[in-house]
């Protein structure tokens, strides 16, 4: 059992005593605990940003399709970024449930199917996340499900959402190479029911989220329990954990992209744990926690300093008594310069905004002069335009 004696909270500081029959072994590092200090100073700071109403939505928007596209790319979808936006696009504007409803978008119906499957279980995990309560039960009924949408009109029906009754192997999909031997078969519903059961114990629940996302993420990538998609589900599955347990940060990550870019530690950190030992308890979950943790603390340390840039100026916050305000996607750009520059004048918005009119670019001046967000100062063309607060 893991001996947790350092920490950022009292999750990581204490002695913790697993009380399942499952009880995942591994140590807390200097490497992880700085990874989940990191990720705590990210949180703090993304959760308490004052971004403006469509900063969020569209950043929102940003990270969730980055979640689908790496999240299918890292094992082996070939949809182009820019056509799986268009798909995932189309998908807010209507219902959409099959490749064949997907207009416009070049790519082999497969992967297009993929890339409309994965966003469905986003929504899917959406729904249940909304309602989280600190009663949240994880059920295989959930993990079924889940596999059942990422697999949808992908593979035979007795295979979606159902525990496979074969043999397989789990291979790099990018190198073909074979990294490790899942359990047998016979093995797979009692080792599911297993963590599944260690997830919901109450003692267990005081493990740091982050921790308990990796291991649930490192166990069902380890048991295989389906015959394909196995990786998407597990991902899923550990997005659920997060987005419960109050790390959904505002749905503005997407740890997808990193566990793509870095594909080969990705898999061999999987891999060095699981070659460890055909016994799933006797393995040290070390290694993987410490590539989990990093990249969740890289993904959320990304979009902190993401965040940073497109928040309102905390003297314009208490300028404004902490009232948000809506932009359009120009007032964003001249924003983000006044942000940075501390002002503008007409020549520089002509330059950020150079396909539209000067009296359109007038118009939005005025019109965030009007909210109180920013102030003229002279009357000539060369007048500037500054945050009001300062």
């Amino acid at each position: 059992m893991p001996r947790l004696t350092l920490g950022v909270n009292s999750r990581l500081s204490k002695d913790y005593k697993f009380t399942n029959m499952y009880a995942p072994k591994f140590t807390i590092t200097n490497s992880i605990l700085k990874n989940v200090g990191l990720v705590e100073a990210a949180r703090e700071v993304i959760i308490n940003a004052p971004i403006v109403p469509s900063y969020e939505k569209k950043f929102r928007e940003e990270a969730i399709a980055r979640q689908v596209h790496y999240g299918t790319h890292l094992e082996g979808n070939d949809l182009l970024y820019p056509e799986a936006i268009k798909v995932v696009a189309e998908m807010s504007a209507r219902n959409i449930t099959s490749a064949n409803q997907v207009i416009g978008v070049v790519g082999q119906e497969k992967d297009i199917q993929e890339v409309v499957n994965y966003r469905r279980v986003m929504d899917y995990i959406s729904q249940l996340y909304s309602q989280n309560n600190s009663e949240f039960i994880y059920t295989e009924a959930i993990l079924n499900q889940i596999h059942l949408v990422s697999v949808d009109k992908l593979v035979s029906p007795e295979h979606a959402g159902r525990y496979r009754v074969e043999q397989v192997t789990v291979r790099n999909t990018q190198t073909g190479e074979i990294f490790f031997r899942p359990p047998p078969a016979v093995e797979v519903p009692f080792l599911v029911k297993d963590v599944i059961d260690w997830l919901n114990s109450a003692p267990n629940r005081e493990l740091h989220p982050v921790l308990r996302a990796g291991i649930i993420h490192y166990d069902l990538a380890a048991i295989h329990p389906y015959v394909e998609a196995n990786g998407r589900t597990a991902r899923a599955f550990a997005t659920l954990v997060l987005l419960v347990e109050g790390y959904d940060i505002k749905r503005l990550f997407a740890l997808e992209e990193y566990f793509d870019r870095q594909a080969a530690e990705y898999y061999g950190a999987i891999a060095s744990v699981s070659n460890q030992s055909s016994d799933l308890l006797e393995r040290d979950l070390t290694p993987w926690l410490d590539f989990f943790t990093k990249a969740l603390a890289v993904e959320l340390s990304r979009v902190k300093e993401k965040v940073r840039t497109l928040s309102v100026d905390s003297r314009l916050v208490r300028h404004l008594g902490g009232r948000q305000i809506e932009l359009s996607e120009r007032q964003l750009k001249l924003m983000e310069y006044i942000q940075s520059q501390r002002e503008i004048t007409m020549a520089t918005a002509k330059n950020i905004l150079s396909m539209v009119s000067e009296d359109t670019i007038l118009r939005d001046l005025k019109d965030l002069a009007n909210k109180g967000v920013i102030s003229k100062h002279g009357v000539t063309k060369a007048a500037k335009y500054v945050l009001s607060a300062s």
